[in-house]
């Protein structure tokens, strides 16, 4: 007998590696099998995550715990870093739109309780490399900025459903803000794989923390700059511009993420056009797979107001079904 579970395949005659049978287990010595779980002493990692070279004993497994080695944290500008990180194989699995869980240290010696979730921002499958574009504001990324090359950090993932593309889509807009820009890079990785064009319009404050526009660029995408600064980011000369852009017949698709009043934007043009949508949302996260209900949302699906968890019904939605907040 076998059932179907999201992705995976599972034959329910097979007890899976991560079930045990207790009746037939002697009992346990917690004092005498410390080892089973042990700790490292500076890292305070079990045993159970990937190092870069290690064998994966479980490799059908979607997520994974993994140690990887910081290659590079470098500040990109007054308020973002951009951290490299060398990684197992199997987090090399990730894809656009998906996230990983990270375990922060602490900038001031007291324990940073919870993971934080991240966006991927790039992954380099030829390097064997993940990266993410982090902005530096509670103890969480504080924490992260104190990394230094050579340092271990422990990443749980990847976690959440991504970005998808449809083969009928040649042209798409991505449209993001701030770190938004951070989610929305890799979905340009994706599409350059695949051949669709890309145009990114990239909203910031000012020049000074504009991101990503040399990644995008570089991976074949038309870059259009709207900044507060200049009142370029307005959202009527957005507006205009996609108007253009779907006139020209580069908007099979709309993707968005870092601004409520970007989202519905494309929401009511979306609607007006006929075009479809995706929204990477942001939420607060605790266990980060859909245990402990926190990340809870409010989206309308058939005319019906549902609630959904965003790490694990998303991160990435329907960008109709999403309710602005």
């Amino acid at each position: 007998m076998s059932r179907i579970f999201g992705y995976a395949k599972i034959d329910t005659k097979i007890t899976p590696p991560y079930l045990i049978n207790v009746a037939a287990q002697p009992p346990l010595n917690f004092r005498q099998n410390r080892s089973v779980m042990s700790i490292e002493p500076k890292g305070k990692y079990t045993n159970s995550a990937l190092r870069v070279g290690d064998k994966d004993t479980y490799p059908q497994r979607r997520v994974g715990e993994f140690i990887g080695t910081v290659v590079a944290n470098d500040v990109v500008n007054d308020e973002y870093r951009h951290l490299v990180l060398d990684v197992h194989e199997h987090a090399l699995k990730a894809y656009a739109g998906q996230m990983f869980h990270l375990l922060c240290p602490s900038p001031d010696g007291a324990e940073v309780w919870m993971r934080r979730p991240m966006s991927v921002y790039r992954v380099n499958r030829e390097k064997g490399q993940v990266e993410f574009l982090y902005k530096v504001e509670g103890r969480g990324t504080r924490g992260i900025a104190t990394l230094r090359p050579g340092d271990d950090f422990n990443l749980a993932g990847p976690l959440g459903s991504g970005f998808k593309l449809q083969p009928e889509w040649k042209n798409i807009v991505v449209l993001g803000r701030g770190v938004g820009l951070a989610t929305l890079a890799p979905l340009s990785q994706l599409a350059a794989d695949h051949g669709v064009g890309v145009t990114a319009i990239l909203s910031a404050r000012n020049a000074g923390v504009l991101m990503s526009k040399q990644l995008f660029e570089d991976l074949g995408a038309r870059t259009i700059t709207v900044l507060d600064s200049d009142n370029t980011s307005a959202v009527e000369n957005v507006e205009k511009i996609l108007e253009a852009l779907i006139a020209e017949g580069k908007a099979d698709a709309f993707f968005t993420c870092g601004s409520n009043r970007l989202l519905k934007l494309m929401q009511r043009l979306g609607k007006k056009h006929n075009i479809p949508g995706q929204v990477a949302m942001e939420q607060i996260m605790v266990c980060g797979f859909g245990a402990c209900y926190v990340c809870m949302r409010t989206f309308e699906v058939d005319g019906k107001r549902v609630l959904k968890r965003v790490c694990r019904d998303g991160p990435v939605f329907n960008m109709q079904e999403a309710v602005a907040w």
